[in-house]
């Protein structure tokens, strides 16, 4: 097992920061139950860290933090029932060409895909379709080392992987995760500008009839971007723009120029509403074909800050309206759109969409935006997404509590109960957890 000495960790957004007491990056899982457990004798705490792409502060280490670097890459692969166990330390990015040669792939992926397998289930990370669940709903089974240091192995006929298929991390450290796979597939993507009345009040048809649909509106504007992605058989030709093409849109313009347009607007707020409609203007529609994980992910190399709520899918068009009209009674001035999305009902006891199909809403500032209309914007947007029985995103900045959540989640009080039997001591807590779960 590696040590280093460590200084401070700060996340993906800037959001969190800590200064853990040291850092291990354990090779096996021998050594890092190991650890586990001598930090359990000695009182001190642990927690593991992935890529950092949290904006909540769930990666926040005040004890041990894990690095996974360790657990990596392929464990097992069953062809016959297409699964797939892999290192918990396997970044989303990695898996496509770990599948490509077996002809599988995952159901649904979210826009990013830089973070570990394992942080992204622990966090619900989810895509869009209305008929697919976050990852998390792929999982058929882990491994963990608890708050004891027992290796565990929760199988998809234990009851408990209800609650280790998005754990929060409060269960223990994963070591592997074996995904439910599906054939390969391509994806037709269309990508079209729209009318933001018109999108708000057709977004449950089209959740309803497209396999995969989101779209993002531009505050100060009457414009959204629609973007509906509809599933093609393995091996359909790629097909639209150049890779070049798709460079300087995706690259160039998308990253490169809104960078920029985001630094003018947070040194000069007074202009957003004029670049969001000259944004707004200069949408085009696009279609293209290409491998399923190619269409789902997108670059994001311009730095942000991130709330997100899922709330029932049918109350996503009055609560859109509801932010239109606090944005231009507040003032507050928006360069990122908003991004809106869906995914379908599931069982997990902490997914926010257990138990109800769910849309999403997401809201964004940029990470050099003045910091008190940022929050105060955040706290607008969480006052209403509240009032619609919201669950927050638990790897995105919100500020609810465990009396709240209880309030939003039936099972709450049995996750607490599969975690007091997997971390009695409270190995894994940190102040997020404290804050949310209760102690």
């Amino acid at each position: 097992m590696s040590r280093a000495a460590s200084g401070t960790w700060t996340n993906w957004g800037g959001t969190a920061h800590c200064a853990p007491s040291r850092l291990i990056v354990p090779q096996s899982v021998d050594e890092l139950a190991a650890a586990v457990r001598a930090a359990a004798e000695r009182g001190e705490t642990v927690k593991p860290v992935g890529a950092g792409h949290s904006f909540s502060e769930i990666a926040v280490a005040p004890g041990i933090q894990v690095g996974m670097s360790g657990f990596q890459g392929v464990r097992a692969v069953d062809a016959d029932r297409k699964r797939i166990t892999l290192g918990a330390g396997t970044h989303l990015h990695q898996i496509p060409a770990m599948l490509e040669p077996l002809g599988l792939a995952m159901t649904n992926l979210g826009d990013i895909d830089r973070q570990t397998v394992s942080g992204a289930t622990s966090t619900g990370t989810h895509g869009t379709g209305g008929a697919f669940g976050g990852i998390s709903t792929q999982i058929r089974g882990v491994t963990l080392v608890d708050g004891t240091g027992q290796v565990r192995t929760v199988g998809e006929d234990d009851p408990d992987l209800k609650a280790a298929a998005l754990g929060l991390g409060a269960l223990g450290v994963l070591t592997d995760v074996t995904l439910q796979l599906v054939d390969a597939f391509a994806i037709e993507a269309v990508e079209a500008p729209a009318d933001a009345d018109e999108t708000i009040d057709g977004f449950l048809d089209r959740v309803a009839s497209v396999d995969h649909y989101e779209f993002y509106w531009f505050p100060h504007t009457t414009r959204t971007l629609t973007k509906t992605n509809t599933r093609l058989p393995a091996g359909t030709p790629a097909n639209g723009p150049s890779k070049i093409r798709r460079y300087i849109d995706d690259e160039l313009l998308s990253n490169g120029m809104f960078r920029v347009l985001c630094t003018l607007s947070a040194t000069q707020p007074r202009v957003v509403p004029a670049i969001n409609q000259v944004s707004g203007r200069a949408l085009s529609a696009r279609t293209y074909t290409d491998r399923s994980d190619k269409i789902f992910i997108s670059a994001r190399n311009v730095r942000f800050r991130e709330m997100e709520y899922a709330i029932p899918l049918e109350a996503v068009p009055e609560a859109l309206r509801e932010l239109r009209a606090t944005i231009n009674r507040r003032r507050h001035k928006v360069s990122f759109p908003v991004e809106v999305r869906a995914a379908a009902a599931d069982d997990l006891m902490l997914s926010t969409a257990s138990g109800r199909a769910s849309g999403y809403i997401a809201v964004h500032r940029y990470h050099r935006d003045d910091v008190r209309d940022s929050e105060a914007y955040f706290r607008d947007v969480e006052d209403i997404m509240v009032a619609h029985g919201g669950r927050p995103h638990w790897g995105k900045m919100h500020t609810r509590d465990a009396e709240y959540l209880r309030s939003v989640y039936p099972e709450f009080d049995d996750f607490l109960a599969v975690r007091n039997h997997f971390d009695p001591n409270r190995t894994f807590a940190n102040p997020y957890l404290r804050q949310t779960l209760g102690d």
